[in-house]
Formats: structure tokens, sequence, C-alpha cells
């Protein structure tokens, strides 16, 4: 595949001291690393290495990666070594993805409390999802969960959720059979958002009394403990996004798909198109559109680019949670073996069309 002719890189070389100098104050120690780790990545100034043909002693220079989490050239090979061990995990079951979303007033506070809040976000999703489905009226069974953390939307905003792929069933309570779901539907949503709306709302209200969250701004007011109760109140009434997807065709369209989720930055190198000393043009999707005018280009003031892309910078704390959660009701390691051999068992007897179909 060929390299990008634009990336993000060089937006940073060219316009990077500016915004800095512009912003100088407003700009955290995390994001202005990860500015100076893309500026400097594969360039002379983090070394490399020379290869050279002893035949005809064609040389060819390769400088090193800076292997940011952050950084659009250094994820494809930490996707494939993370594909690599998640492929062993797979279950020869359908599986579904599952999105749980902050509504928009909390997104806007957990942009203040990236460790706190995201954190939060991972906790009340696996929480929400592995308690519905132990309850004897929908599934009943020990699960598993995959869940990769995004904060942004397509335009580059702030939107934080999390997209989490859930096997269709797990073990009973005894670990002796695997409880299979129905083959297209695994949960309620509506009764995933209500609780996922009440453990969320629940961690807030600690997190607030523990003295865990901060306010600046226009939401320095919440603060005060009233306050912030008056503002979770207005949030108990509204209804929280959780959505279900079809599916996967099987454990390999699975890992397909997760290729395209897991390591993923806030924008690739291929999805810009030009850049100059006042704009960077880009291509995204617009979701509230149906159909191929979905897919369209923005174009945003040099400036805004920079501060858009480094508003998903996330603290150390929140770095290795990012890629991937893996929950199990109990230890992973202990119960995957079992997993594997009963779901294979009640699968086989029930021959879905693409465990028999070829390579």
């Amino acid at each position: 595949m060929s390299r990008p002719t634009l990336e993000v890189a060089d937006i940073f070389r060219d316009h990077g001291a500016a915004w800095r100098k512009a912003n100088a104050g407003h700009v955290s120690l995390d994001q202005l690393k990860v500015m100076s780790a893309i500026e400097r990545c594969r360039t002379a100034a983090l070394g490399g290495h020379v290869a050279r043909c002893e035949d005809c002693a064609h040389t060819v220079i390769a400088y090193n990666s800076c292997r940011n989490r952050h950084c659009p050239k250094c994820q494809g090979a930490a996707a494939k070594e993370w594909l690599a061990e998640r492929e062993a995990e797979l279950l020869p079951v359908p599986y579904f993805h599952v999105v749980f979303t902050l509504p928009g007033p909390i997104g806007d506070i957990a942009y203040q409390n990236k460790a706190v809040i995201y954190d939060l976000l991972f906790k009340a999703a696996a929480e929400a999802t592995l308690t519905i489905a132990a309850d004897p009226k929908h599934l009943g069974a020990s699960i598993g969960i995959t869940a990769v953390l995004h904060t942004w939307g397509s335009a580059l905003t702030h939107h934080p959720h999390v997209h989490m792929i859930v096997p269709g069933g797990g073990l009973s309570d005894d670990g002796a059979r695997w409880i299979a779901c129905r083959p297209t539907f695994f949960l309620p949503v509506r009764v995933l958002s209500r609780l996922f709306r009440r453990l969320s709302l629940k961690m807030l209200t600690a997190a607030h009394a523990a003295g865990r969250l901060v306010f600046f701004g226009e939401y320095a007011a919440l603060t005060d403990s009233k306050a912030f109760t008056a503002f979770l109140a207005l949030l108990h009434r509204t209804e929280w996004v959780v959505y279900a997807k079809k599916p996967f065709g099987g454990p390999q369209a699975v890992l397909a798909y997760l290729s395209r989720y897991t390591h993923r930055v806030a924008i690739s190198n291929r999805r810009l198109i030009k850049a100059d000393d006042t704009a960077v043009t880009f291509k995204w999707k617009d979701y509230r559109i149906e159909g191929p005018g979905r897919y369209t280009t923005m174009t945003l003031a040099t400036n805004e680019f920079i501060r858009r892309f480094l508003m998903h910078v996330l603290p150390k704390a929140c770095e290795d949670c990012a890629h991937t959660v893996i929950a199990y009701n109990s230890c992973r390691n202990r119960h995957c073996p079992k997993c594997q051999a009963t779901a294979r068992a009640a699968w086989l007897e029930r021959e879905p069309s693409y465990l028999l179909a070829p390579e």
C-alpha cells in the first residue's frame, strides 16, 4: 500500500511551532509530547538503520518510529500483534456489536476529566452488559466482552463512546454448558440503556463526592454539590444511546471488523486531502445522512484542525485501557478454554453455515 502524500506529521512540522506559541499555557504536557513524537516519527531525529545490498551496494535508510499511541503511522504493527492475541480467544459463535455513548453534557465535562470519566464509561458499559446478560430473564449466562474506547466523531469533535464486541452467548453458572442467545438478538437495548444510565450517574455522583472531578470555564459552577446534583437530574430524564448492530457473519468477520477499530487514532493520514497555511481539508462521514451522500469533505482552519486532533490525546492513565478491555465474569485464562469447548460443541450441533464454509 502506497504511503499517503500528506500526513498529520507534515501539518505539525509546518504549523506546530506557531500553534504552540499562540496557545502557550493552554497546552498540556501530554499534548506537547504527542506533537513532538509525531513530528519526529521516522525521521533522522529518532535514528534508524541502514540496509545495503551485498551485490550492488544499493542502500536504504529506514528511520525509527516514535511508537506513540496517538501517531497515525505507528498503529499497524501494534494492531496486528493485538489481533493475533485476540484470535486465540475467539469463540465459534456469532458476535454482536454494541455501542455505548455518553450524552453531550457529560461528554463536555469528560473533556475536563478524561481519566475519571473515560474509566467510568468503560466500567458502566461493562457492568451493564454483564449484569443484564447474567439475568435469567434475559440470557442467564456469564459472558465475555471486548471494548474499545473512541473519543472522536468523524469531524474530530469530542464524542466519547465505547464499541463493544460481545459473543452471542456465555457459560452457565456451573460452567458446564453454553447458553446461546437468539440468532439475531443479543440483549434488549432499552434495558441496557437504562442500567447504563443509572450506573453512570451513580458513579459520577460518587466521583464528585470524592473530589475527583474538576470544572473550568462555563462548568465551574458544577463544583458545588447542589449544582452538580441539579445538572445530573436533567440527565435522569433523557434517553441514553445504546445501539446494537446486527451479528457478524462469524469469527473471521469479527477479526476483520476489529482490525478497523483497534489502535485507531482520531484521523488517519489517508483521510487528509490537502493542507496549506490557512486550512486543512479531509474526508469525513456525516452519520445523519443515509446513503452515499454521507461521504463528503470538511475544511477546517489549520489551527482548529490541530486543536481538534490534540483534544483526543489521552492522559497516561487512560492509554492502556483505550485499546481494549477484556472482561469475563471470572478469570479469563481459566474460563476461555472451557468457553471454547462448550461453545464449539453447542454450535456444531446447530451447524452454522460459516463453520462449514471453506477458508
